[in-house]
């Protein structure tokens, strides 16, 4: 990851997405728009998504001290899941509005509504296409990608349902499309709030086979037994293990160079980039998780 690059795509992201959150909710309240108003607050928590995960990924980088011997690493785990959980409030504040909008339907103004939700869509999908890249290897960054996107797609919704509403007067179109975005919002977040929740659990990061590594190690030449294998993530791009290795005679891998070697095909197959390797010489092993 290269953090250089990584912040100058949050520089512009919360810089565009702050200044289109103002303008857009002044014209929210000009066109009495709910699914206008609804993007405008979703917008607002992009900014602060945004933040949040940009601060995560500058806490990441920081180095291991005395109290904190992993570094900051996981604060990008943390930032994930509150960022899933922003989401989730961002889909229920919509929701909220719509369902109003039901009950009390009134004018809007259409043109002032596609103006200002096409422009939207270009800040958005602009700002989202900065992390299309990192959102595939970096659960944190998955979650300011799914943000910027979340709010392209709504944006695309408020010009739809401005279009209807100009050509037949149909003002319940506010509030529905209001309601489809709060769905898609909600079925996209779960996975993210899924896969947070597992991280920080310690669960076995998604992509990588347990059973795949166990086999690795257990195909090493010298190894009769594997035992104590753990898979967990230290951060959202970053990945543990620790294993015992039961060798009961000497050999080429029983070296500071095997495990060198170890490592370095253990991060080019499975992404997993810190190893620990306990070596053990005994015959048998009463451990159950042995082979």
């Amino acid at each position: 990851m290269n953090l250089k690059n990584v912040n100058l795509s949050f520089i512009i992201a919360v810089t565009a997405n702050l200044l289109f959150t103002v303008f857009e909710a002044v014209y929210a309240v000009i066109a009495n728009s709910v699914s206008l108003l609804g993007d405008a607050g979703h917008n607002l928590c992009d900014v602060l998504g945004l933040l949040l995960a940009w601060g995560a990924t500058y806490l990441a980088s920081k180095k291991a001290n005395d109290l904190y011997s992993y570094g900051y690493r996981r604060t990008t785990i943390l930032a994930a899941i509150i960022n899933s959980i922003i989401l989730v409030f961002a889909a229920l504040y919509i929701a909220f509005e719509s369902f109003e909008k039901f009950l009390s339907p009134s004018p809007v103004g259409e043109i002032a509504m596609m103006i200002v939700a096409g422009i939207g869509i270009v800040v958005n999908a602009g700002t989202a296409m900065l992390f299309v890249k990192g959102r595939k290897s970096d659960l944190n960054l998955r979650g300011a990608f799914l943000h910027l996107a979340y709010d392209a797609l709504i944006s695309a919704g408020v010009v739809v349902a401005a279009i209807i509403i100009y050509f037949t007067g149909w003002l319940w179109i506010d509030p529905m499309v209001g309601l489809l975005i709060v769905f898609v919002i909600l079925a996209g977040t779960w996975g993210l709030l899924r896969d947070s929740v597992s991280l920080i659990l310690d669960a076995v990061p998604q992509g990588i086979d347990r059973g795949a590594v166990h086999r690795f190690l257990q195909e090493i030449t010298g190894v009769s037994q594997v035992h104590d294998l753990h898979i967990w993530a230290m951060s959202t791009y970053e990945n543990c293990l620790t294993a015992h290795l039961v060798m009961p005679e000497n050999t080429l891998w029983d070296s500071e160079d095997g495990y060198a070697a170890i490592g370095s095909s253990l991060k080019e197959r499975f992404n997993i980039h810190h190893v620990t390797l306990q070596i053990e010489k005994d015959l048998e092993c009463t451990n159950p998780d042995c082979d």
